[in-house]
């Protein structure tokens, strides 16, 4: 398979390299573009050329006649192209693809000994979540189940924020207003009733009578002090909204999926002094200066033009603090910490691991990745007055339209199976969930997304229906042909290019999580699976599997591929959290 492929591809060059006295610091192994017939390239004659003092094509030419193939496994053939060192190859690679494939598993790597923690979504308990933010939950999820199958021990948490002046002033709001008070909610789940209180609340604040809005102040004002100071009965008050908001957003997070394996609360580290520790010590790092009775720390030498206020003049502690104590905490129990943050968070995070390393952490330990927000084009959906869109419409829609595209596709199913309205309620939610997310995840995180529905929805596109109806093909395949035929691992009658070009591109599984969980980059995933679904599509076009006039051993062969190619798109599907539907 690939990863073997390119070690050998590697270790090869590099013998070669010191054979001819060459420094092999840098080989340039890459992938070839698609018109060159190989499955690893070389660009190292650029990089020599001058020390060689030869042309680039002779110094490839030089390069691959050192290099013997008869000792090598994977690879079958080195010939050259220019100044190109191109890597074909073996029969042994072709075989060791089609026998990995057959398991359900496949690209499953082996376990690293290296604990990772994903922070993802941490949506402010306020509220529904909402479609703007609906990258953070789809990118944190799709990161965590890729570097899960790259072999890391991976935990996924929700830090709640459930300290800040935002959850003062929803439990003042929550113990002010009487349910008569407020509007009806526009779903019946938790969240969506909660937050008219919130609504209620702000609008108060800003618009009611002066010596009302200032008691009300002073209420809020207690709630923050008694967060601070460690009142228990504070804590209650506080905890029984943020768990109430907070149980509804899982309801909404869960039909995406996105789960979680621990909420990790802001209070928890006031509660046991890590907060108050933290700002001690940044008191005493020689860079902290009082002004007007907060505390700022100075992060002019690290190119920041902004300090960081690290404590509030009346006593209270700031948000980036808490969290200074929450990612110390996370590095005693964790390897490394990786953190999916919108772009409005750029300035903080920075701040944060200037911060940390202030403090004595290793700041390497923590990535951020940070990504654009999503947009829906104006008019394409209805929308609430003065609440936006929130997640749970995007998703409603999605399942609609795709129902819609599911019923037009009806008549030219070619399976025999007959779908009940519960199949097509199922497949349509698997569509419509999986277009949303894959339209999400494919694109560079740092890239804004415009969502188009009939891009997101589009059975012959760059979509999830694409990748979803390839992988329900080689089902069909092989349900048909459980009673005639079994698979037979025969490589050698797997010689067409279609055939050929499709168990390169399973071979190429394994290899791309691991570089997209060493990246960090899901997107590289999505594209992969896009181009695995292109090859599956070639292949059963030109590839006939199962007839009369199908010769039986290449029959069985065929059939293996097919195997191979379902459990692969499967699996690349299921690590962007995609449902793998078995009929559409």
């Amino acid at each position: 398979m690939l990863l073997d492929f390119r070690e050998e591809v590697e270790s090869a060059l590099a013998t070669a390299l010191d054979s001819l006295d060459f420094p092999g610091e840098d080989l340039g192994v890459e992938t070839p573009p698609e018109e060159m017939p190989a499955v690893l390239a070389s660009s190292v004659a650029f990089r020599l050329a001058g020390p060689a003092e030869a042309p680039p094509p002779e110094v490839a030419a030089n390069i691959a006649a050192e290099i013997e193939t008869e000792s090598l496994t994977s690879v079958g053939a080195v010939k050259t192209k220019g100044p190109y060192v191109n890597f074909h190859p073996s029969a042994t690679y072709y075989a060791e693809t089609l026998d990995a494939a057959q398991s359900d598993d496949y690209g499953q790597l082996p376990e690293k000994n290296e604990s990772v923690v994903v922070e993802h979504t941490s949506a402010n308990p306020t509220g529904p979540v909402h479609v703007g933010r609906a990258r953070n939950p789809v990118l944190g999820d799709a990161i965590s189940r890729i570097m899960a199958a790259a072999g890391y021990d991976v935990d996924t948490h929700y830090y709640v924020n459930d300290a800040g002046r935002q959850i003062a002033v929803f439990t003042w709001a929550y113990e002010t207003f009487e349910e008569d008070e407020l509007p009806e909610p526009e779903r019946s789940s938790p969240e969506y009733e909660m937050v008219r209180y919130y609504r209620k609340g702000t609008s108060f604040l800003e618009d009611g009578p002066e010596d009302a809005v200032e008691d009300a102040e002073s209420e809020i004002q207690a709630i923050m002090q008694g967060l601070e100071s460690g009142d228990e009965d504070t804590y209650e008050r506080v905890g029984d909204v943020v768990d109430t908001v907070l149980a509804g957003m899982q309801r909404c997070l869960q039909r995406l999926p996105a789960t979680f394996d621990e909420f990790v609360k802001e209070t928890r580290f006031m509660r046991d002094g890590n907060t108050e520790a933290v700002a001690h010590r940044l008191e005493e790092s020689g860079l902290a200066y009082e002004d007007e009775g907060a505390w700022h720390l100075d992060l002019s030498d690290r190119g920041f033009e902004k300090d960081l206020v690290f404590m509030r003049s009346d006593g209270t502690s700031l948000y980036t603090t808490r969290d200074l104590a929450h990612h110390e905490w996370k590095f005693v129990h964790y390897d490394r910490a990786v953190t999916v943050l919108g772009e409005d968070h750029k300035l903080q995070a920075r701040q944060l691991q200037a911060a940390l390393d202030i403090l004595g952490n290793d700041p390497e330990r923590l990535t951020d990745v940070i990504y654009s927000y999503v947009n829906l084009p104006t008019g394409k959906m209805s929308t609430r007055a003065g609440t936006g869109i929130d997640l749970d419409d995007l998703l409603d829609e999605a399942v609609n339209r795709a129902r819609e595209a599911v019923e037009s596709r009806m008549g030219d199913r070619i399976r025999d199976d007959d779908l009940t309205e519960s199949d097509v309620e199922r497949i349509a939610e698997q569509v419509g969930i999986g277009a949303v997310r894959y339209d999400i995840v494919s694109k560079q995180p740092s890239k804004p997304i415009t969502f188009k529905w009939d891009d997101a929805l589009d059975f012959e596109g760059q979509s999830a229906p694409y990748v979803q109806y390839a992988h329900a093909r080689t089902c069909g395949i092989i349900d048909e042909a459980q009673d005639e035929v079994t698979p037979s691992l025969d490589q050698g009658l797997l010689d067409t290019d279609a055939e050929r070009d499709l168990l390169e591109a399973i071979a190429a599984y394994p290899a791309r999580i691991e570089d997209s969980a060493a990246d960090l980059e899901p997107h590289g995933i999505a594209t992969y699976a896009r181009d695995l679904a292109d090859a599956v599509n070639v292949f059963y076009r030109e590839c006939p599997v199962l007839g009369s006039d199908v010769d039986p051993n290449r029959s069985a062969a065929r059939l293996a591929l097919v195997v191979a190619a379902r459990n692969t798109l499967a699996n690349a599907l299921s690590v962007l959290g995609i449902a793998a539907p078995e009929s559409m």
